[in-house]
């Protein structure tokens, strides 16, 4: 859905206003983008949604002003990788429980990124990209599936245009030597 300019600038003064039309535009704007990043991010269906939630009602209540598209979509993605990020603190923090659902629920996390690939190559990069770092795949996933430049890219992750782009050349650098590694070798702990 690519907005022109005058629309955009009426629905960025819109939220200003506060009007339900206007949250429901960017909601269906951005909510399939969002719920696919929050899913990547945390490797889990049932957080993403609730993490999703979360954003959507701060998105809701918060008063904050707007002057463009690429502001809204800068603080929507920047909520959403910190509600992560929270969300990846507590887990560090709970360790047991984490244990205890890594025990349970090992083969289902695997499971859910085999449903998600249509085809063995699909399910090869998203098995790559799951065995990266947070922060290499929340860089990738800005550019490459949500099509942020690296500079709106870098106002979401609040560092330099210059930092970005060191940050994504090693991410894509992890990521295809990830993908060089076949998934049964990489669950042997085998490499080539």
């Amino acid at each position: 859905m690519t907005l022109d300019e005058p629309l955009q600038n009426s629905i960025v003064a819109a939220l200003g206003q506060r009007e339900v039309a206007a949250f429901d535009l960017v909601y269906a704007r951005f909510h399939r983008k969002l719920y696919s990043f929050l899913c990547r991010m945390t490797g889990r269906r049932d957080v993403a949604e609730d993490l999703s939630q979360e954003l959507w009602y701060r998105f809701a209540k918060s008063v904050v002003q707007f002057e463009s598209e690429a502001e809204v979509s800068a603080w929507l993605y920047t909520v959403a990788r910190n509600l992560t990020h929270s969300h990846q603190r507590w887990l560090r923090i709970h360790f047991d429980r984490l244990w205890q659902i890594f025990q349970s629920s090992d083969r289902t996390a695997a499971s859910q990124f085999e449903l998600i690939a249509t085809n063995e190559a699909e399910g090869e990069v998203e098995y790559a990209l799951a065995a990266l770092r947070p922060a290499d795949r929340e860089v990738l996933l800005l550019v490459a599936v949500d099509g942020f430049t690296p500079a709106h890219a870098a106002r979401v992750l609040n560092i330099r245009p210059d930092a970005f782009r060191q940050r994504l050349t090693r991410a894509r650098a992890r990521f295809e030597t990830k993908l060089r590694i076949p998934r049964s070798q990489a669950a042997l702990g085998e490499t080539p």
